[in-house]
């Protein structure tokens, strides 16, 4: 091999070695984050009377940290659900109430952190609010988390009835002294929201909607909301007296992982 051929195969080898030294310095693109349906809609854009308390995006939740892919307190739905509370809460506010949203469309990614999280048994920060009597080894086999989510679909919502005006509520602040959720009214962690028996996401039997244990004005409010929302289609989940589904879903069978932003939302950058 001639001394010229060797100096070209020697620069050849170092611009190569540059190249992949380069390459592997570069960062590397990030993925776009999905986006939702064209028929997925902000609620407050359909109609923005609806109170919103996305709990969620907040400590004050089973897990006591926000959600991985809440990244705006923002309540998305299909369309339909959307038009479909617009028409309850019409209703509602004729009486001198409205509805309160906690939970609409929920990311997969959220529901993989609740599962994270129920197989994390040291962690047991919230129980004595949210689970008091309920061993967190139970938490799948007693159906309070699961691996997927109606709401994950978009026409799920969890929501609860306010008496107009709304009592503005203190927020939580974490290490704060926790009170079970099923605890008296006046007792358990302060809602604006009707007495309904149990404070939202109370993992206790006492959630089932039609708990006979669960009388007076209590039940009366419970009625007030299911029979609402069951005249025009939605479905409530038996055991969670605010769990309820607009039918037909647009989406059936989709679990979607958009974030809850805006920004997942079609005309919104």
């Amino acid at each position: 091999m001639t001394r010229l051929s060797t100096a070209v195969r020697g620069l050849a080898t170092t611009i190569a070695a540059l190249l992949t030294a380069t390459a592997a310095a570069a960062p590397a693109r990030a993925e776009p984050e999905p986006k939702a349906p064209r028929d997925f809609v902000a609620l407050n854009s359909v109609d923005p009377t609806i109170i919103q308390e996305i709990r969620y995006v907040t400590p004050h939740n089973f897990v006591g940290e926000p959600i991985d892919g809440y990244r705006q307190p923002l309540c998305i739905l299909t369309r339909p659900a959307a038009k479909a509370l617009h028409t309850a809460q019409t209703k509602l506010l004729r009486r001198g109430y409205s509805l309160k949203v906690y939970d609409c469309y929920r990311p997969q990614r959220a529901v993989d952190h609740f599962v994270r999280w129920a197989k994390d048994l040291d962690d047991q920060r919230m129980k004595t609010e949210f689970y008091p009597n309920v061993d967190k080894t139970r938490l799948f086999a007693d159906g309070y988390i699961a691996e997927k989510s109606g709401h994950s679909r978009g026409s799920t919502v969890d929501l609860t009835i306010v008496k107009l005006p709304a009592r503005p509520t203190r927020p939580y602040h974490p290490g704060q002294p926790l009170t079970p959720c099923f605890a008296p009214q006046d007792q358990r962690f302060p809602d604006n929201s009707l007495d309904m028996g149990t404070g939202y996401d109370c993992f206790d039997t006492l959630s089932h909607t039609l708990d006979p244990r669960i009388q007076g004005e209590q039940r009366a409010n419970r009625l007030l909301l299911k029979n609402t929302l069951e005249e025009l289609g939605f479905v409530n989940l038996a055991e969670e007296w605010w769990h309820y589904t607009f039918k037909p879903e647009a989406h059936p069978d989709t679990y979607f992982d958009f974030p809850v932003s805006r920004r997942s939302l079609h005309g919104h950058r």
